[in-house]
């Protein structure tokens, strides 16, 4: 994975929600997307060209979700850089946020087979392994992880 000496390295950006409510975190089952088609995850995406974190948090919530979240109610949480097992290394980035408008419904049922809520101390089996990550450093407070590295 390493860069001829001179080449900067860019990874991909990952922008993903942990929304709370009632003590239980929403999760979105992923399908017909080619990545962890089955398994749970987070709501989030690819950060867009020229579009800031919280934009992108606040776009995606909107596009999977149908719920408007303002860019600036998003909250920092947590970093993960995670290999993935193609080995491409990427960082998500998860934010939170205390409020919303609408009610969370499957927005993209074409890519989302459905959504529900979870004890974040019981979560799914099938879940994305760094969203596991995230999730688990969230409750813990810690803002870094790392996930799919080699030790």
């Amino acid at each position: 994975m390493a860069e001829p000496a001179g080449q900067v390295f860019r990874p991909h950006v990952g922008v993903h929600l942990i929304l709370v409510q009632d003590g239980k975190v929403l999760l979105l089952q992923r399908a017909n997307t080619g990545f962890a088609d089955g398994y749970w995850s987070v709501p989030g995406g690819c950060l867009d060209e020229g579009e800031s974190l919280p934009a992108g948090a606040a776009r995606e919530a909107l596009e999977e979700l149908g719920v408007v979240i303002d860019k600036d109610d998003l909250v920092f949480a947590h970093a993960c850089h995670h290999a993935d097992p193609d080995g491409q290394a990427r960082l998500g980035m998860f934010f939170t946020a205390s409020q919303w408008s609408g009610e969370p419904v499957n927005a993209e049922p074409h890519k989302c087979a459905r959504i529900a809520w979870f004890d974040p101390a019981n979560l799914p089996q099938q879940i994305v392994t760094y969203v596991r990550a995230g999730i688990q450093a969230y409750r813990t407070g810690r803002t870094f992880s790392l996930d799919g590295w080699p030790e």
